[in-house]
């Protein structure tokens, strides 16, 4: 019976990354290679670089034109003509040809008139030395073209050959070995079966280390087999300079690498004090450095920003690439625990002169949270969170000039959130910065000054009305306007050819449910449902398991975890799923005065009047446009 390994250590980052230096020693030094000037960029220096000869490498016409003796034109001027002969007093020149002495200037052709096959006037003096550039105004043989430890450029590609230097000295690119690991898991051309994962932290690790200026070689995948593992470990170490061993590296009964990692050299760090990004291994074998990264995407990713992003800078030479970080007030607590720096992932906008870090979602495997992010911010080791409005620094991912043009949409989920934000960032260079917490969250966003705009469908159970009365009743002192969305058909999501016969809420008791968040629109309109007919949430198995999302819930009922579950006829579509319509409801946005005079809401309305957004929303499928972008201001 195979044992579940145990972490060694849970080393905070800094002392890991110390004491995984430390064990590598000159392992960690560059190694150079002499490469062909041509096809050096992107490559760094190893050494200075001086110039071989000059640029120019002798006087050289800067013009077209004629070379002339300047003791010959003095006193022409417009009035008192000066003409010259050929061969005594100029030559004809072209630009780059060498100017030899008694010549020592240059006048322009354009300023030249042509008196017969010998002879030419001019009408103004020449200057000694004008036009003509002197031997080595470019580069001076001995000069240093390019410093050490310098990325070469497509420009420096240019000025090293225009100074003799064909080849120069390079810090090699280290050679890094990817090795997925997993029997679950399959190449992405390949069908999958009920357990099986499509294969991606390779090629994504594999796209990073080339990022950082390695040479990624993956390794094809390598199920649960101790031998193998061993055999193809010791393989990437013999032909590589870096190894990077991806899953594997947990507790599970099957999880070899540490096993096979002690057996071949030495694990400096097994665990350490990161949330994603625990149970990394980071060992040396054979004086390599091999590491053991996560099989979850966001752990997998953390770990190597922490641990292989500082030794390939190290091994290429390449400056330590800091983000830029900023001051953002955090829209919602995060809490965290006290054994583990967490990396969480925020979407970011300026709203009101303030910059705003909205979470996302923050568990190892969400990879498209880092797609979606804008930057990040560490929740320390031994902190118990951040509450919300707090200051936090968040570290970068993208420029704040695009943040700055950011439209912030916190509130519920629909897919039209997606087909808004690709048209806006296409024509206009906006971005829509959508976080789905649900309606009545997007409304406390707004309260609180978090946010541009709330994508609400709140149903009134005392009036019947959509929208208005929660508006009034949650921002009762803020001068708000409600811009017209469009009617969704909101229903039953069942699996293909609805096995069960669901066709009411009352039909729910006779299934697995899955439910929306607490606050979301959907949740409101299936509690007044239930009220409606008299069934008691506690009678469906399921009410409390919630998705965030409609396609979430789609999600769930297509591989089976849920038999139904409410939400858009235009999520069920999207995964081929069937759907039984219970009700139409208005998707509306819900936007304080002050910001309708911006010119990105402007834009939005705009396009939701826009007759291409309406023939979209008819190939989704379940909605109603006749009121899209319709203007509505509150009364007080």
């Amino acid at each position: 019976m195979n044992k579940r390994n145990l972490y060694l250590t849970n080393l905070p980052v800094e002392r890991a990354q110390e004491r995984f230096h430390a064990a590598l020693g000159d392992a960690l030094c560059p190694r150079s290679e002499w490469v062909h000037a041509e096809y050096a960029c992107g490559r760094i220096a190893a050494e200075p670089v001086y110039a071989r000869v000059c640029s120019p490498l002798y006087n050289a016409a800067a013009m077209d034109g004629i070379a002339v003796r300047t003791e010959v034109t003095h006193g022409a001027d417009v009035q008192h003509p000066v003409t010259l002969r050929r061969g005594a007093d100029y030559q004809e020149v072209d630009t780059g040809d060498p100017i030899r002495l008694p010549f020592d200037a240059v006048i322009m052709a354009e300023d030249v008139v042509k008196k017969g096959d010998d002879c030419v006037e001019i009408r103004a003096a020449a200057a000694p030395w004008q036009h003509i550039r002197p031997i080595g105004e470019d580069i001076v043989a001995t000069e240093m073209l390019v410093h050490s430890r310098q990325i070469i450029r497509p420009i420096d590609i240019g000025v090293l050959l225009s100074g003799g230097i064909v080849r120069l000295l390079v810090l090699t690119k280290p050679r890094v070995a990817v090795l997925p690991t997993g029997t679950e898991i399959i190449e992405p051309d390949s069908m999958p079966g009920e357990d099986s994962i499509l294969e991606s932290n390779s090629r994504m690790l594999s796209a990073m280390v080339e990022q950082d200026g390695g040479i990624a070689v993956r390794f094809p995948i390598t199920p649960d087999d101790r031998a193998l593992l061993r055999a193809r470990i010791a393989q990437a170490v013999r032909e590589h300079e870096v190894v990077l061993v991806n899953a594997g590296t947990s507790a599970g009964r099957e999880d070899y690498t540490v096993q096979v990692l002690r057996e071949l050299g030495a694990v400096v760090v097994h665990g350490v004090a990161s949330k994603p990004g625990k149970p990394a291994i980071l060992a040396v074998v054979e004086g390599k450095p091999v590491i053991g990264l996560p099989g979850y995407p966001v752990a997998a990713y953390l770990t190597y920003q922490n641990f292989v992003q500082p030794l390939l800078r190290a091994l290429t030479g390449r400056p330590v690439d800091t983000h830029t970080s900023v001051t953002a007030v955090l829209s919602r607590r995060v809490v965290s625990s006290l054994k583990y720096r967490e990396y969480v992932r925020v979407k970011l906008g300026v709203v009101d002169d303030r910059l705003i870090a909205a979470p996302l979602a923050r568990g190892a495997g969400a990879a498209m949270s880092l797609v979606r992010a804008d930057g990040f911010c560490v929740i320390p080791q031994n902190s118990e969170g951040v509450e919300a409005g707090e200051n936090v620094s968040v570290a970068l991912y993208r420029t704040m000039h695009e943040i700055r043009r950011t439209l912030v949409s916190i509130g519920s989920h629909d897919l039209i959130l997606d087909v808004l934000a690709d048209e806006l960032l296409a024509r206009e260079g906006i971005r829509l910065s959508s976080t789905h917490v649900g309606s009545m969250a997007g409304l406390l966003s707004l309260r609180r000054g978090e946010a541009h705009l709330a994508p609400i469908h709140l149903l009134d159970s005392e009036t019947g009305q959509y929208n208005i009365p929660d508006i009034r009743r949650v921002l009762p002192d803020v001068p708000m306007a409600l811009i017209r969305g469009v009617g969704r058909v909101q229903g039953l999501i069942v699996a293909r050819g609805n096995p069960l016969g669901l066709h009411t809420v009352s039909d729910l008791t006779h299934c697995r449910f899955i439910n929306r968040q607490r606050g979301a629109g959907t949740r409101v309109l299936l509690d007044h449902l239930l009220r409606e007919n008299g069934i008691a949430p506690a009678q469906l198995d399921g009410y409390t398991h919630e998705a965030t999302t409609h396609m979430a819930v789609a999600a769930a009922v297509q591989d089976g975890s849920a038999q139904a579950g409410m939400g858009i006829e235009s999520a069920a579509r999207a995964l081929g799923l069937d759907f039984v319509p219970l009700a139409i409801e208005e998707y509306d946005f819900a936007v304080p005065e002050k910001y309708m005079e911006l010119p990105y809401i402007a834009v939005l309305i705009e396009m939701l009047r826009a007759a291409a957004f309406r023939d979209k929303l008819m190939q989704l499928g379940g909605y109603t446009t006749g009121r899209c972008g319709e203007v509505i201001h509150l009364e007080q």
